[in-house]
């Protein structure tokens, strides 16, 4: 049952990512589509993210009531009904309502498969929020490859996006079979009131909040900035994106082990230095390539800090994970709204490459906040854990 849980919700993850992948992939080709500049697809952007954050207004009462597999079972399916509408969109302004309705149904599945993966990640008693990503880098990596061939075949945003929504219907319906019920303590906050949740949810949030504003300029500027500056043709403008998701696959893969051994804040500070190198790189590239391996670098690194500031949420409040994860998401999808629009206005205003250059400021900014992220019992993993737990054998020793 447990390993059927995890293996759903990490199809759950790749079953989002796809549905990212193509839409972030075939940016320019909507830009095209509708005749759009820079500025009019960071309000494309920024609707998509409003409708998110509109979503989550109630939705840290829905969870405690609901649970996130309830919600998750609805969230899903509903997700790839609306990215329909978003495809079949037949002008700018119908664009905007369809991102809309698209970024609300998607912004809920974030959340609530996030909150399905905590209950998850309890339930092994060890990290897992990692490796959960990995399956949304699969399934961006595997939308933006999609996105590449669609472009390579002449096909344009409408038909791209339609496939990918068509086949992740039925597979999200399936997948609602397989998700764990929250646990016992979550549900006893139920009655319609909102439980009081620790400040440390808070301080984790504002992280979070600096994280996805990162990872968020990354991936929707990336195909537009090789392209515009750099002039890449689309195709391979469509290959930035899923660079950038492989090199997080191969991060993700590999992090709650890392997590284990070297500790969440020592995680998260080289994490954020990482990252500013890796875009220092794209930034300052002279050619495609140089800036593709800067992505590359990029990825690597940034990975870890959303899955680690989600998984830290779900263990700093007791009996609310669920309402915790919903919390702490819902201030980093502030984070992932603004980041994108900030680069679309400043990119008008100066130049693309300027506009990408902020994620290397947030990147150090990730990278001071580190020391300050309160680590509950349970948060605490390898060389953090270490300590207090040698101190105790050290007493135990001394009192024999």
């Amino acid at each position: 049952m447990l390993f059927r849980a995890r293996t759903g919700t990490f199809l759950t993850f790749v079953l989002a990512g796809l549905l990212c992948g193509v839409w972030v992939a075939r940016m320019p080709a909507l830009a095209g589509k509708f005749h759009t500049d820079k500025g009019e697809v960071g309000i494309v952007v920024l609707v998509w993210g409003l409708g998110a954050l509109v979503a989550m207004q109630g939705l840290r009462a829905v969870m405690s009531r609901f649970g996130s597999r309830a919600v998750l079972r609805i969230a899903l399916p509903l997700a790839s009904v609306t990215a329909v509408g978003v495809a079949l969109a037949p002008s700018y302004g119908m664009l905007l309502a369809a991102v809309a309705l698209f970024g609300m149904a998607f912004g809920v599945t974030d959340i609530a498969m996030n909150a399905q993966a905590s209950v998850v990640e309890q339930a092994y008693r060890r990290p897992v929020l990692s490796s959960m990503h990995a399956g949304w880098c699969v399934g961006a990596m595997s939308g933006g490859l999609f996105g590449f061939a669609t472009a390579k075949a002449g096909l344009g945003f409408t038909g791209a996006v339609l496939a990918a929504a068509l086949v992740t219907l039925p597979l999200g319906l399936a997948l609602g079979r397989t998700y764990l019920a929250d646990p016992p303590a979550a549900a006893a906050t139920a009655g319609g009131r909102r439980a009081k949740l620790p400040a440390a949810v808070y301080l984790i949030g504002a992280l979070a909040f600096i994280a996805f504003m990162a990872e968020g300029s990354i991936a929707d500027w990336s195909g537009l900035l090789l392209n515009d500056e750099l002039g890449a043709s689309e195709a391979v403008a469509a290959l930035g994106y899923p660079i950038f998701q492989l090199a997080m696959l191969a991060g993700r893969i590999a992090g709650d082990r890392i997590r284990m051994l070297v500790g969440t804040r020592r995680l998260l500070t080289g994490a954020g230095i990482g990252t500013a190198l890796g875009m220092t790189i794209v930034v300052a590239a002279p050619s495609v390539p140089v800036a593709i391996a800067g992505f590359f670098v990029t990825g690597l690194v940034v990975c870890t800090v959303v899955p680690t500031t989600l998984s830290l949420a779900g263990t700093t409040a007791p009996g609310q994970p669920a309402a915790a994860v919903a919390q702490v998401g819902a201030m980093g999808y502030g984070g992932l709204l603004l980041g994108p629009v900030l680069v679309g206005f400043l990119a008008d205003a100066t130049s693309l490459r300027f506009g990408v250059g902020v994620v290397v400021v947030l990147a150090l900014l990730i990278a001071a906040g580190a020391r300050f992220v309160p680590l509950g019992p349970a948060g605490e993993f390898g060389a953090e854990a270490a300590v207090p737990a040698q101190r105790t054998r050290e007493s135990e020793a001394l009192a024999a």
